[in-house]
């Protein structure tokens, strides 16, 4: 670790040393938005910048919530090659803060303002030692399920679920209807963003609180864990046996044309349903993993950017800028899925699950249930968050019991503490 410490810092001092030479209206960016509906996102800032004589450089990365991408950024900056952004998530972006490589965004925060026009849950991320080092994009949460309405009308299901029972009962009547009950990609990031829903509606939010971001043992070995994971393996029955390596938009696309009824995945899902021409209420229903009302757990794509040579640092700055303009905030998000990170941006242009996401937000800021996902790595560091993975996946897979999961999820979290 020392040695990486260094490396980066030795890298760090190179670009910084670079000679000036004119200035480089371009950026490049490291992200992993691969899919229809990430894509077309993310050219509401791609083309915005563009309008602006900015040349952006794209550098996708598919696969694996973004930790390919992150294995990728970390080559490039021990080659001392540093793109001029990436997207980055959670505990990640504190790790690249403390190697000293990031941007401070400070003077652009102060003057967009951005302390209280971000929710004060995400500045603990996006604010490293009283600096900003990123700028928030989104908000995503992780407690929605997503139904096709049609398939649910087929199998007699008339209303939207509010409680667990009613879900697992309606899980019931699409299987028995001839749909696969709940899409599913065989993916450990997939499961344990389902467990985020099974969790928090086993236990609220103070509970989840307590299990995954205070990492008390009383809560991660209590019952109401033994019966979250019982839960998930209740889910488990409603799964085509083909599930193993799908991708998360696949399975949406399970969703969108008519094969299952009902996925638990994060609301970037509604980005797919957008590109697919979709229309929520005909098509599709969103709402809350039941017993979640109320309570979001949340992750927020950021953008941050590396120190690099006098000559791109203005690109960079009308990067940043450019993210948090009402513009690309309201743009970028009406085809995300996902809510605006600065607060108050209006909603006018958002279909009805964007309306619900932007209000969702909200209300948990206000009522303090805007709790990090430990899934997409707002909860726990990215140790204790693999560890958790391995658990879950293995035993949604029925390669370990639930009374065995609760002792081994238990046990990681004290191992990496």
């Amino acid at each position: 670790m020392k040695k990486t410490l260094l490396c980066l810092a030795m890298t760090a001092a190179a670009v910084l040393s670079a000679p000036a030479h004119a200035a480089d209206k371009s950026v490049q960016v490291i992200h992993w938005w691969t899919s229809g509906g990430e894509a077309a996102a993310l050219g509401v800032l791609k083309n915005d910048l563009q309008s602006q004589g900015v040349t952006w450089k794209d550098v996708p990365i598919a696969g694996g919530g973004g930790s390919q991408a992150m294995t990728t950024l970390r080559a490039r900056l021990l080659a001392n090659d540093p793109p001029t952004a990436s997207q980055m998530l959670g505990f990640n972006i504190t790790d690249w803060a403390k190697q000293g490589v990031l941007q401070d965004l400070t003077p652009l925060a102060e003057k967009g303002n951005w302390a209280e026009k971000v929710p004060k849950a995400l500045q603990a991320f996006d604010v490293y030692k009283g600096k900003w080092i990123a700028a928030p994009i989104d908000v995503h949460s992780t407690n929605w399920v997503w139904a096709n309405k049609a398939v649910l009308e087929k199998a007699g299901v008339t209303t939207e679920p509010k409680t667990w029972d009613q879900f697992v009962t309606d899980l019931e009547k699409v299987k028995k209807a001839g749909f696969i009950g709940l899409a599913v990609g065989g993916q450990s990031w997939q499961e344990a963003t389902m467990f985020d829903g099974v969790v928090l509606s086993t236990g609220g939010p103070d509970f989840y609180r307590n299990a995954f971001i205070k990492l008390d043992q009383k809560a991660l070995t209590s019952p109401l864990m033994l019966k979250a994971f019982e839960r998930m393996s209740t889910l488990r029955k409603y799964v085509d046996p083909n599930f193993a390596n799908r991708d998360w938009n696949v399975a949406t696309g399970m969703v969108i044309n008519g094969k299952a009824g009902f996925q638990i995945m994060g609301n970037w899902a509604l980005g797919e349903f957008n590109h697919a021409d979709k229309v929520p209420g005909k098509d599709f229903l969103c709402f809350n993993v039941p017993g979640t009302q109320g309570s979001v757990t949340y992750n927020s794509d950021v953008f941050v950017f590396f120190k690099v040579g006098a000559s791109e640092k203005a690109a960079q700055d009308l990067m940043a800028e450019d993210i948090m303009s009402p513009k690309v905030q309201s743009g970028f998000n009406v085809l995300k899925g996902a809510a605006p990170a600065v607060l108050g941006t209006s909603d006018a242009d958002f279909n009805a699950c964007g309306k619900k996401a932007i209000a969702d937000l909200a209300y948990a800021d206000k009522h303090n249930t805007l709790l990090g996902s430990m899934s997409q790595g707002y909860a726990v560091p990215p140790a204790i968050q693999n560890a958790f993975y391995d658990v879950i996946s293995r035993e949604f897979n029925g390669q370990i019991t639930p009374q065995e999961a609760v002792k081994q999820l238990a046990a990681a979290a004290k191992a990496q503490y």
